[in-house]
């Protein structure tokens, strides 16, 4: 057991470093990448970051609220609204699996899901549902296939798709992890793996956005699915103040604070009495 340990902690030191050094390989890889291609890779990056949001955006708001309303009926407009903490937590998180506490109350408490399809449908969609990340990935191939002028065909193509989504499925719901599953799609099309350090740079706010989708996408199925086997109640859906006590909204009660200052005090205190009068 102690070898193990040691093992561990030597990892993760070597990760810790590899961390503190991985800012000076990002500089090293875009300053060799504008030597090479000139200062246009700005604009291209900008260009890629503008397309890639828009995807995003898209998929979101238009196809998956049109998805949402064919299968269940839901309303979209109160979707969206119930919602916002949700991927406002997976936003500044970036990380599906951190969120799966905040979305389970939410389409539990504040959209009448019943927790027997609640409880398997949004723990399986923030490790499966990544289609965020492979909207991200589709659109990270064409862009550096377009940098270092390699030409994709047909074939190309599909292969680029079919390892988006495969590669997405795998992919772990914490953060960054899509670049490492980037890797696989750039191995299969003949890409250069040094590529993925061109994005780097703009990736951080790029994976909030799409972790904001990929748990949009997991509420949304999660709707439709109880939706569809009768485990959902209508009117909780459709009431905007439904389960608002549950979310923490960030006001603490200066009451229920004192109280509980009151309570922990004398815990305390009641603790170090017992405390004097063992040791008498």
């Amino acid at each position: 057991v102690q070898s193990l340990e040691l093992i561990n902690e030597v990892i993760l030191k070597m990760v810790t470093i590899i961390m503190n050094l991985a800012p000076y390989g990002v500089f090293a890889l875009l300053t060799k990448a504008m030597a090479e291609l000139g200062l246009d890779l700005i604009w291209s990056l900008l260009g890629y970051v503008a397309v890639l949001i828009g995807s995003l955006a898209f998929h979101f708001f238009i196809t998956m609220m049109i998805v949402l309303k064919l299968f269940s009926g839901l309303s979209i407009k109160t979707f969206l609204a119930k919602m916002r903490e949700v991927q406002i937590f997976a936003f500044s998180t970036s990380s599906s699996n951190a969120t799966i506490p905040i979305t389970l109350r939410t389409v539990t408490k504040r959209m009448g899901v019943n927790n027997s399809v609640a409880s398997f449908t949004v723990p399986f969609g923030a490790t499966i549902n990544m289609d965020g990340t492979a909207i991200m990935q589709g659109t990270a191939t064409i862009f550096i296939a377009n940098i270092y002028g390699i030409d994709l065909g047909v074939t190309e193509y599909l292969t680029v798709i079919l390892m988006s989504v495969l590669a997405s499925v795998g992919t772990a719901g914490v953060p960054g992890v899509g670049l490492i599953m980037l890797s696989m799609v750039f191995a299969q099309v003949g890409l250069p793996i040094e590529g993925i350090g061109l994005i780097l740079g703009v990736d951080r706010i790029l994976d909030m956005l799409r972790t904001a989708v990929n748990v949009g996408g997991d509420a949304a199925v999660t709707a439709i699915v109880a939706k569809s086997e009768e485990k959902m109640d209508v009117a909780i859906y459709n009431d905007p103040a439904a389960g608002t006590k549950d979310v923490f909204d960030g006001h603490i009660d200066e009451d229920n604070e004192r109280e509980f200052s009151q309570v922990f005090s004398d815990g305390i205190m009641g603790s170090e009495y017992d405390d004097i009068d063992r040791r008498r």
